[in-house]
């Protein structure tokens, strides 16, 4: 019986007293946009459409109105009147506003002023600044659910808020949606865009705003690939009032083409693809890429130079160079058929032995074996020596070339004893 008594578990204690309800502030808030936006709606219909007091307004109620919660409820009401169902139309349940984007005057100012408001709203309130971009990328795929002045106007904005830094350039991701894309919407739209952004800023602002998100190599895709070439894209912008923007995609286009003709240039130099297969391939790219030839020699100099491991030593890297330029001489010979091209190519030697200082002797010996090899010819070669030449290392390419020059001058009068003294 003593046994038994001590092996009995002795009994845990218990809590004992009041449960306590759990406070109401504790308790999660239920989420009801349709209450803030009554009460957004009703301060602008007091307000009216003076839109300084408006951005007043939307100033004062962000300290009592949770606008960090409700962005895209705010935005929605600011742009299109009214919380947006999903595909971009306006729910029938919901009261709405006329002060708002969409139910304002189809004009540049009328919408720069709207732009004053979602500036000043958004500098106040900082943590907005994700949601009105979340808001635009949104606004931008419903395109297809708003009229096609909501459209134009939206577009406007759009524009003017790209110029002025409070919208990023990667928000026109949107506009690459395949449906936007095939109904030409897309299209329209940017026109519109462009036109406002150009307007407050200039293309070279428009340009660096794209490449900053690598989207200066991808406005094509605003057509359907059918309709992805440079002539389309610049007989559209063209005639729709953006030359300057159609220039842009043509010069981008170039460059895309240029860097891609002289990484695959390397490619087959490095494989030791016969010269006749390179000098076709490079004719059929300038011709597809409208490509000069003065481009063209100006690229394929840059390839044969950098497929060389070149000598430290100074007097060991000319005679390297000549007995490697040597054997590229027919390529470059293949595209220095004008003058012009010829002088390109007088002046990237030069520019070449300037920026390589063991290169600084080798000026004058490149060039006479590219005469040799007829690849430059008297008159471009004289050309450059009197007033075409760089002045990066003028004085020592110009002493080096004295003689050469003296010799040219006089072969074209039969000095035969200048020549074999050359040779």
């Amino acid at each position: 019986r003593v046994s038994f008594m001590n092996n009995q578990k002795p009994q845990k204690p218990t809590l004992s007293g009041q449960r306590f309800k759990t406070r109401k502030r504790d308790e999660k808030e239920r989420f009801d946009p349709t209450q803030f936006q009554d009460c957004i709606i009703q301060g602008l219909t007091e307000t009216g459409t003076d839109l300084e007091a408006v951005a007043k307004f939307l100033d004062a109620s962000g300290a009592k109105l949770d606008y960090r919660r409700y962005a895209e409820t705010l935005f929605d009401i600011l742009v299109a009147g009214g919380m947006l169902a999903p595909g971009g139309t306006l729910a029938d349940d919901m009261t709405r506003t006329n002060v708002c984007v969409f139910a304002a005057q189809e004009d540049l100012e009328t919408m720069q002023a709207f732009a004053q408001v979602f500036n000043k709203l958004i500098r106040r309130y900082k943590y907005l600044e994700k949601g009105f971009e979340d808001e635009v990328k949104k606004l931008l795929l419903f395109l297809k659910g708003f009229s096609e002045s909501e459209r134009n106007k939206l577009a406007m904005l759009t524009g003017i808020l790209l110029a002025n830094g409070t919208l990023n350039a990667s928000i026109l991701n949107s506009l690459y949606n395949e449906n936007l894309v095939k109904e030409g919407v897309s299209a329209a739209f940017a026109v519109k865009l462009f036109k406002s952004w150009i307007n407050e800023k200039d293309i070279n602002a428009v340009a660096v705003s794209l490449r900053k998100v690598n989207m200066d190599n991808r406005l094509m895709e605003l057509f359907p690939a059918n309709k992805q070439s440079v002539e389309h894209f610049s007989k559209y912008f063209t005639e729709a009032g953006l030359k300057e923007l159609s220039e842009y995609v043509r010069n981008q286009q170039t460059i895309g083409a240029r860097k891609e003709l002289q990484k695959e240039l390397q490619e087959q130099m490095s494989r030791g693809d016969p010269f006749k297969d390179i000098i076709l391939y490079v004719k059929e790219e300038m011709k597809k890429n409208n490509i000069s030839e003065q481009t063209v020699v100006a690229i394929i100099w840059s390839s044969v130079m950098s497929t060389v491991e070149w000598n430290k030593k100074e007097e060991l890297v000319a005679e390297q160079a000549i007995k490697h330029l040597k054997q590229y001489s027919p390529l470059l010979a293949a595209f220095t058929t004008q003058g012009q091209s010829e002088l390109t190519l007088l002046l990237k030697i030069q520019e070449y032995c300037y920026d390589n200082i063991h290169f600084m002797k080798a000026f004058q010996k490149i060039v006479v074996l590219f005469y040799k090899a007829e690849v430059l010819s008297e008159e471009p070669i004289l050309k450059w020596y009197k007033d075409a030449h760089l002045a990066k290392g003028k004085s020592v390419f110009l002493e080096q070339m004295k003689k050469f020059v003296e010799w040219l001058k006089n072969a074209e009068e039969g000095n035969q004893q200048l020549r074999s003294q050359v040779e």
